[in-house]
């Protein structure tokens, strides 16, 4: 498949499939003019950078897990990963959280909510509840 082939396949520009090569995360084969041609493996790989991407990897994390031959490497790459996605989802689920509260709220104002008002204050570590009058 042609460059522009594989970038309309998993829409993307032709110049990120191009820089991705630069980077050493490509390497197409190669016809005559110089064109790059895409073959199976190659669909395979821009699927993994794309997941790798989606995971929150960056490209020089993705590149050296694919270059590695180290399993130890690997493991330090993915384990930091995973507590950074670990961190996240935990911040993502008290947000989701706070907000559920607000939405559950009786008040025109959540802010004067009670429940809301614990909530804040145990995020800014204060020991007792923290009354605002709204």
């Amino acid at each position: 498949m042609a460059i522009g082939q594989i970038a309309e396949r998993f829409g993307l520009a032709a110049h990120v499939l191009r820089h991705w090569e630069s980077m050493g995360l490509l390497a197409p084969a190669r016809v005559e003019g110089d064109r790059r041609r895409y073959g199976r493996d190659d669909l395979y790989r821009v699927a993994v950078i794309l997941r790798a991407k989606e995971a929150g990897f960056s490209l020089d994390d993705i590149r050296e897990m694919i270059a590695t031959g180290d399993p130890d490497g690997r493991r330090d790459i993915l384990l930091r990963r995973h507590a950074d996605l670990t961190r996240r989802i935990a911040e993502a689920q008290s947000s989701l959280h706070l907000i559920e509260c607000a939405l559950d709220c009786d008040h025109a104002d959540f802010t004067g909510c009670a429940h809301f008002q614990d909530m804040v204050a145990e995020r800014i570590g204060v020991g007792s509840p923290l009354r605002v009058r709204a």
